[in-house]
């Protein structure tokens, strides 16, 4: 039990929260309309997530992308394996480190992200049609403050393992 009096609590919040609720259904959703929007690219929206952690941000070993992305090093190689097979990303040494590997975008790769990017914008106005598209800014703007936020103050979160609390494995499409 809380030793929080709900009588402390501000009054939109007294009947007690949805807000678990409300972020599940929102995930779920998410989930359901990005994996089918990605249906094309290895992993889908875990590829999409690593492909655009390359193009996007200076990531500087495989290992470094492993940490960003809080993905265990194992998966990533088999992840990473599937997108240079699909001639998306390519494997560098790093000049700085030889025994290290960049992972590095190719055009295909950029021009995949490109057109993925805009199938997920997509597939998220109709996850937030609910809200009026100025909130759906704001509700993207907020979330990303709070995961980054999270992400932050607890490195080691797993982001998939959230998923997977809210959809289940058995309802998660593979790829």
């Amino acid at each position: 039990m809380s030793d929080i009096d709900p009588c402390d609590l501000p009054a939109d919040r007294q009947r007690g929260s949805n807000f678990g609720w409300s972020l599940g259904m929102v995930l779920r959703r998410w989930h359901e309309y990005v994996e089918e929007a990605l249906k094309d690219l290895p992993h889908r929206s875990r590829g999409y997530h690593i492909l655009a952690v390359v193009v996007h941000e200076d990531v500087p070993t495989q290992a470094a992308l492993a940490s960003r992305l809080v993905i265990d090093r194992s998966v990533l190689t088999y992840v990473i394996d599937d997108l240079e097979n699909a001639g998306l990303i390519e494997r560098q040494l790093d000049p700085r480190d030889r025994r290290a590997r960049r992972i590095v975008a190719t055009e295909r790769g950029r021009q995949a992200l490109a057109d993925a990017e805009k199938r997920v914008a997509h597939a998220e106005d109709h996850v937030l049609a609910g809200l009026p598209e100025e909130q759906r800014a704001t509700f993207r703007d907020f979330a990303n403050r709070a995961a980054e936020a999270i992400h932050a103050a607890a490195p080691g979160t797993d982001p998939c393992a959230a998923v997977t609390s809210v959809i289940g494995p058995t309802e998660q499409v593979p790829g």
